[in-house]
């Protein structure tokens, strides 16, 4: 394992918290569990983590129909049954027919990668219980080849969760946890000045102020994220708006709120 510490990237800003929590999972050789709101970029840290350690980075994104078993192998029995039908050469060796998931690619690598099962709460309740071997012992058995698939390098395991779902406490015991809260305004103008060289001082004031105030409102349902925000700032500039014109008239505003209910109640708070 690597003994350079996590300290972020050049693209994306870490906590002091998250930078330790990062450093102790690769340390523990644990799963890192990361949970917060949306857009509070809990799938960027693991591209992050890839560039820092210059690791290559598989992602299996998970949806609600995603099975344990897809992340470890695929026996493909329709493509040999049409192989056997059309006499293709080779339709006798199985490990033809079988297909590596994201779990069996980052074993099978040679060198230490990082493993990001993303969204891992939009699966069944059983789906975390299933990987429960794989991720401890970090192998799988192949039972049409007899054949045991472990990691040569253990990869670096972060799993995201919008907390949907509440997670099992056995898979829990298992994993770091940490939880990434929204940034304070401190934290969210370091941001912004990552992705923004030059930009002006009193359209970013104005333009924070009003993104803080629309999430401060209770009834907004979906509540702006920090890549909405990097691409409500990306849409003042092209539209050439000027700062003061932010608070009066809220340009672009479906850029930032995505709900028409959202909306018209913004709009209602700023008349009042």
């Amino acid at each position: 394992m690597s003994k350079m510490k996590f300290t972020g990237s050049k693209n994306y800003v870490a906590s002091k918290e998250l930078m330790a929590a990062v450093d102790v999972a690769r340390v523990l050789e644990k799963p890192l569990l990361i949970k917060g709101e949306p857009g509070t970029g809990k799938t960027m840290l693991a591209e992050a983590i890839s560039e820092a350690f210059d690791m290559k980075l598989f992602i299996w994104n998970i949806k609600s129909t995603t099975k344990a078993q897809d992340g470890l192998y695929v026996y493909d029995t329709v493509q040999r049954l049409y192989d056997s039908q059309f006499g293709e050469a080779g339709v006798d060796d199985i490990k033809k027919y079988i297909k590596l998931g994201k779990l069996g690619e980052a074993f099978k690598a040679d060198e230490q990668v990082i493993l990001l099962i993303d969204e891992i709460d939009k699966a069944d309740l059983e789906f975390p219980n299933d990987l429960l071997w794989e991720l401890d012992k970090m192998e799988f058995y192949i039972h049409e080849t007899k054949e045991t698939i472990k990691a040569k390098k253990r990869p670096i395991v972060i799993i995201t969760s919008n907390a949907e779902k509440e997670l099992p406490d056995a898979f829990l015991r298992r994993c770091i946890f940490h939880y990434i809260s929204f940034p304070t305004k401190e934290e969210m103008d370091e941001i912004v000045r990552v992705h923004f060289d030059n930009i002006d001082e009193n359209l970013l004031k104005y333009a924070m102020d009003t993104f803080y105030w629309i999430r401060e409102i209770k009834e907004v349902r979906k509540k702006p994220s920090t890549s909405e925000l990097i691409d409500w700032l990306n849409a003042l500039l092209i539209g050439g708006i000027e700062p003061e014109t932010i608070k009066e008239k809220l340009p672009f505003l479906g850029v930032l709120i995505k709900k028409d209910e959202d909306i018209d109640i913004v709009k209602k708070r700023r008349i009042l």
